[in-house]
């Protein structure tokens, strides 16, 4: 008779990033760095808003990013012809980043000239936020196009949240988003997220964000 194989769990994944998280935070922390995750579906504009806030913030603030993605390297390219440093990182199949190839980033970024660090995770409203980067907070993005429902169908992504920005709201009228629902849903799920309503792509409703962000740098 064969003998039956027993597999021993030798490690908790979700510890180790946990405790790895811890120690990014740290890191970053004794540097004096502003980290922020950024989260969404892919075409909600994350890349968008994170060239139109550089823009708006890296002459008073140094900005470094992290760039995540499935494969290519095409939204670093893009950050990069901003003139701020960038790291792309290709999880070759894997649906988020993780603290360890945070950890692995960094050492490829000129921090001592950075003062605020953005990671743009890979397109997906699951897996990214169950995962600590050691980030100081997450910004969670939805678009009109994608429906008032999503907050209710993906609770996670928005009770993890510290920020949630509501992207595209030029294309209110061609969509039938309910913006009652969708703040009926924030306030059950997160009544403490703050909410930003904003075009990455006219500028309509950007500098309340970039006020936010500003001071959050700089308190």
């Amino acid at each position: 008779m064969r003998k039956r194989m027993q597999v021993k769990i030798l490690t908790d994944i979700a510890k180790v990033n946990a405790d790895l998280a811890g120690e990014n935070r740290l890191f970053f922390k004794n540097r004096g760095l502003t980290v922020l995750n950024f989260i969404s579906s892919p075409g909600a504009g994350k890349t968008t808003l994170l060239e139109e806030t550089i823009k708006r913030v890296n002459k008073d603030i140094p900005v470094g990013v992290i760039e995540g993605d499935i494969q290519t390297a095409r939204d670093g390219e893009r950050i990069g012809a901003l003139g701020v440093p960038v790291v792309q990182l290709n999880t070759r199949g894997a649906c988020h980043l993780d603290a360890v190839m945070i950890t692995r980033a960094v050492e490829e970024l000129p921090l001592e000239d950075i003062r605020l660090l953005f990671i743009e995770n890979v397109g997906n409203l699951v897996c990214p936020a169950s995962f600590d980067l050691g980030e100081d907070g997450k910004v969670v993005i939805l678009s009109v196009p994608e429906g008032s429902d999503k907050v209710a169908k993906y609770p996670a992504a928005f009770e993890r949240a510290n920020v949630c920005i509501l992207n595209k709201i030029d294309l209110l009228h061609y969509t039938d988003f309910d913006r009652e629902k969708f703040y009926r849903d924030i306030d059950m799920i997160n009544p403490e997220i703050t909410v930003f309503e904003m075009s990455a792509c006219s500028g309509e409703g950007m500098e309340p964000w970039i006020h936010w962000l500003k001071k959050k740098v700089l308190e």
